[in-house]
This record gives structure tokens, C-alpha cells and sequence, in this order.
């Protein structure tokens, strides 16, 4: 994780993106953000990139490959797992089993998308401080 890398969203609706792109100008991130359709770009992407991203925030619910199945494959691949890059759920889908499921993949935060854009600003706000200060065997 570098704390200036890319930040990682995949999120497939449109809409979302737009809101995520305005909420993270407005907070003045300076990170590029890098915008995947789905898990499967995602993982390609870390996969060969020499990049350190900062952080991956992702939706669970993703067309070819959900968020958890993204999850699972940074688990099992040993050079991104030493990445150790925060894997953060932001997502519509709040029932208790997906919230078990994720925590069982050991992700480090679980959100779920508000329909306030204020709400989702002050989350994500919160999410990206805490990145920011938290000692990480990876800072740069």
C-alpha cells in the first residue's frame, strides 16, 4: 500500500461512479482513481501493474466477478496478498450473511452505501483518514 498509490473502485453502475468521482474531488483526494467494471479487471490489473495502490473499495455485487470472488483471489495469490493493500466493501448489499462472508475473507471494512450523498462523503472521508494515519508493513 502506498498512501499516495492509486485508489481501486469497482463499481459497475454509472450513477455510483459519478457520485464517487464528485465526492472524492470535493474531499480534494489526490490519488488517481481508477474506476474497474468489475472484479476481473481488478484483479488483472493488480496482477500485472507495478503500481502500490492505496486502497480498493468495492461493490459485492459486480457482473463476471463479484466483489467477494475479487477477495478470494488477492487471498490466494501470495505476492498480492504481501501487497497487503485495505479491501473495503461499499455496498447496497447489508444482509448478515454477505457481512460474514467478507469478514471470513478477512477484508478490513464493510459500508454500506447510503442513498445521502452526504452520508457516503462523510464515510468515505473517514475510511481514506484512517488509511492515511494507520502504520501499514507497506507505507510509502
Amino acid at each position: 500500500m502506498s498512501k499516495w498509490g492509486p485508489i481501486i473502485i469497482a463499481e459497475d453502475d454509472i450513477d455510483d461512479r459519478d457520485v464517487l468521482r464528485e465526492i472524492l474531488t470535493s474531499l480534494e483526494v489526490r490519488n488517481e482513481i481508477r474506476f474497474f467494471d468489475n472484479g476481473q479487471q481488478v484483479l488483472d490489473y493488480l496482477l500485472t501493474t507495478k503500481e502500490n495502490p492505496f486502497i480498493i473499495l468495492s461493490d459485492v455485487n459486480l457482473p463476471l466477478m463479484s466483489g467477494t470472488r475479487l477477495r478470494e483471489e488477492i487471498n490466494k495469490n501470495p505476492g498480492l496478498r504481501r501487497k497487503s493493500i485495505p479491501f473495503i466493501f461499499v455496498t447496497t448489499n447489508v444482509e448478515d450473511e454477505a457481512v460474514a462472508k467478507a469478514y471470513n475473507l478477512m477484508v478490513q471494512g464493510y459500508f454500506q452505501k447510503e442513498d445521502n450523498v452526504q452520508q457516503i462523503r462523510e464515510t468515505l472521508r473517514l475510511i481514506l483518514d484512517y488509511w492515511r494515519i494507520c502504520r501499514h508493513p507497506n507505507n510509502g
